[in-house]
């Protein structure tokens, strides 16, 4: 059973195309709120990153924004937030919120929530953490990256080991369920023969 205070949400600064999007963000936030689990996401005002935040906010939850100065001096910050950090670098963004949170979760998003949820899904293979990870299925929106996974596992490209550690479920209380029963993977790439990399 894993001890969540904070947990990571990557997501799209747009709300996309289907309301149900902006829905599963407003009721991951109200979850972690409700569930006294703190927020730590991209710092933004705009898309599924403001429903999101705004949700946990107004069910009195804990909402840490870490943001690049450069979108922070576009005026893309959220003002209301818990505790904005302002930090240098995309670099710098992805090391803090990493380094507050004890899980991470995808909401539908592009390329930058995908960049995003794959680089610490690269660490957990490589035994750099253990932090569950999660993806809200919300619409179906992750059916081909759940099909891409299971893809490059028959190709040889990863191993399904840790394709099962990443947690896809299509309800947000679903999700923070099997997140906090979570058992890390005992297998990581750096343990496994040079041949079956």
């Amino acid at each position: 059973m894993s001890e969540l205070k904070r947990i990571c949400v990557f997501c799209g600064s747009s709300t996309g195309t289907r309301p149900e999007y902006k829905a599963a963000a407003r009721e991951m936030g109200g979850l972690l709120a409700g569930r006294r689990i703190g927020l730590v996401f991209g710092g933004g005002n705009r898309g599924l990153m403001g429903e999101l935040a705004d949700a946990a906010l107004q069910g009195g939850g804990e909402v840490i924004g870490v943001i690049p100065r450069q979108l922070e001096e576009l005026e893309l910050a959220h003002q209301g937030l818990t505790e904005l950090r302002v930090v240098e670098s995309m670099h710098d963004r992805k090391a803090l919120m990493a380094d507050l949170s004890d899980a991470f979760i995808g909401l539908p998003g592009g390329l930058g929530t995908m960049e995003e949820f794959f680089e610490v899904s690269t660490w957990s293979q490589l035994g750099i953490h253990s932090k569950p990870l999660g993806l809200l299925n919300a619409c179906g929106y992750f059916n081909l990256v759940r099909h891409f996974f299971y893809h490059a596992v028959t190709e040889g490209f990863l191993q399904e080991a840790h394709v099962s550690q990443i947690l896809i479920r299509s309800k947000p209380d679903e999700l923070l369920t099997a997140l906090h029963t979570y058992q890390p993977a005992t297998v990581t790439k750096a343990s496994l023969d040079p041949q079956n990399r």
